[in-house]
């Protein structure tokens, strides 16, 4: 494959460059968009609908574009809804790192993961045949489609929830610094995610508002359950939750 890359940031151009990830060229922007086969749309969400409003006209009838969004139905229809020729079809590599940049990519990241194609009923079986394609290309251990809701609803639990419980961790306790010497590794497992990247998350989190608050009803259920049962000293409550919590993260143990 031929990879080209557009970035505001010429730096970034310049490292993948050096590093092999993407092919040195001397053509414009504009030039680029017209010559590329498939376009991955890998903006924050709404610049991703920005960046097509602006650039669709150079699309070809064959031009084939996809994204790495973590949210889909508030960009998959406006994008769809833009593009005059060529085929938008959304996809989510569920794969990433707590640090961003060019020089924090690893395509090793992809080989345990899953990723989510989430076509709608305008996208054709010849566009999810293709992120398919890549997908097994890049070497995903699991590879989905479902709808843009469904995409959205297991999202907003699986991930944004889950951000939402690191970032609330951290900040429940103010002496972080005394803290730092008597950590171990289920504060810094449970953690981790909570080095996040505010303008990103805070955007997805808006975009998934409805879903997201309604997970964070539930968890606030739960967590209520588990301080009564605490405080009533019901041993026997305590160790059904924990018993049930056990068998289904077994679940989700990667073979």
């Amino acid at each position: 494959f031929k990879v080209y890359a557009i970035d505001k940031n010429e730096d970034a151009l310049k490292y993948g460059r050096e590093h092999g990830f993407i092919m040195d060229s001397e053509l414009k922007e504009d030039e680029l968009v017209k010559k590329a086969d498939l376009i991955i749309l890998s903006l924050y969400p709404t610049d991703n609908v920005k960046w097509v409003e602006n650039h669709h006209h150079l699309f070809s009838s064959d031009t084939l574009i996809t994204d790495v969004s973590g949210i889909k139905m508030a960009i998959v229809n406006k994008i769809q809804s833009i593009i005059q020729k060529g085929e938008f079809i959304a996809s989510h590599p569920m794969a990433g790192k707590e640090k961003s940049g060019v020089e924090y990519a690893s395509a090793s990241i992809f080989k345990d993961a899953n990723f989510l194609i989430t076509p709608t009923s305008i996208n054709s079986q010849k566009a999810i045949d293709a992120i398919h394609d890549l997908a097994e290309t890049l070497e995903f251990a699991n590879i989905e489609i479902i709808s843009p809701q469904l995409h959205d609803e297991m999202i907003g639990y699986l991930s944004q929830l889950t951000h939402v419980i690191a970032i609330s961790l951290m900040n429940t306790h103010d002496n972080v610094e005394h803290l730092i010497r008597y950590t171990g590794d289920s504060f810094r497992d449970l953690t981790r995610i909570a080095k996040i990247n505010e303008n990103l998350w805070s955007e997805l989190f808006i975009l998934n508002k409805k879903i997201l608050s309604s997970n964070i009803d539930n968890f606030i259920n739960e967590m209520n359950e588990f301080k009564k049962i605490l405080d009533d000293e019901d041993i026997e409550a305590m160790k059904k939750k924990m018993i049930l919590s056990t068998e289904r993260r077994k679940m989700f143990d990667r073979k």
